[in-house]
C-alpha cells in the first residue's frame, strides 16, 4: 500500500479532528511552558500558571530561585526545571527581553542556541521555535514516532521524520504547530500505547491497525 505524504496526513488529521488548537499564552509563557510540560501532564501547567499569573522574564532572574522552585513544583523536577527556565530567561535577555528582535534572527541560529541550553532538547527547542519564535523547525515527539511506525514509514531516526514533514509540507510555522497539535490529539484518541483503531480516519490504510 502506497504510503501518505505528509500533507495527506494532515488533510485526513484535520477531518478526524477540526480546526487546530494553538500553543496558549505569551511568547515567554511558551517557553516557560515548554520546559514545565516535559514529563508530566499539560493540567499540571496550567495549575502553575493559574496560581503564577503571568511571569514576566526579568521578574523570573530576579526570583529567589528556591521561590521559583515552589512556583512550579506541581510540575516535577522543579529545581532541574528551575534551572532550565532561568537559562532560557538569561538567554531572552540577550534579545532585550523582545520577541521580535528575537524572531528577527535565522532558524539555524536560534535553534543552535537554544539547543545549547542545559535542559532544552530538540522537542522542546523545536515548540519554542515554532509557537513563540514562530520559525518552521517541526516538532517531533513521541506520538509523532509511535504514529509513523504504526502507519508503516519505517524512519530509521529523527533526522528522517524530519526530512518527510519538511519537504512535503510549505515552510510555514502556522502548519508546523497545528500539525503538532493534531498528531498530539490523534495520540491522545487513538494511537496511544493501546490503540483504539475504532473510528480512526487511519484505520483503512494503517498497517499496524488491531480492527
Amino acid at each position: 500500500m502506497e504510503r501518505l505524504t505528509a500533507q495527506q496526513v494532515y488533510n485526513k488529521l484535520v477531518e478526524g479532528y477540526g480546526k487546530p488548537r494553538w500553543w496558549p499564552g505569551t511568547p515567554y509563557e511558551i517557553m516557560v511552558s515548554a520546559i514545565l510540560v516535559q514529563n508530566t501532564a499539560w493540567t499540571q501547567v496550567e495549575k502553575v500558571f493559574a496560581a503564577w499569573g503571568e511571569p514576566e522574564p526579568a521578574n523570573v532572574l530576579e526570583m529567589p530561585v528556591e521561590q521559583l522552585q515552589e512556583t512550579i513544583r506541581p510540575c516535577g523536577f522543579m529545581k532541574a526545571k528551575a534551572a532550565t527556565i532561568r537559562r532560557v530567561s538569561e538567554w531572552y535577555r540577550g534579545y532585550g527581553f523582545d520577541i521580535e528582535k528575537a524572531r528577527a534572527a535565522n532558524l539555524d541560529r536560534l535553534r543552535r542556541e537554544l539547543l545549547g541550553l542545559k535542559g532544552i532538547g530538540a522537542e522542546t527547542a523545536d515548540a519554542m521555535l515554532v509557537f513563540a519564535l514562530h520559525k518552521p523547525s517541526f516538532v517531533i515527539d513521541a506520538y509523532t514516532r509511535r504514529f509513523l511506525d504504526r502507519m508503516g514509514y519505517g524512519f530509521k531516526d529523527d533526522r528522517q521524520i524530519r526530512r518527510f514533514f519538511e519537504s512535503g509540507l510549505p515552510a510555514d510555522y502556522q502548519v508546523y504547530g497545528w500539525y503538532h497539535w493534531l498528531l498530539l490529539e490523534h495520540g491522545k484518541n487513538h494511537c496511544s500505547k493501546q490503540p483504539v483503531c475504532e473510528g480512526c480516519v487511519f484505520s483503512k490504510v494503517c498497517p499496524g491497525r488491531t480492527l
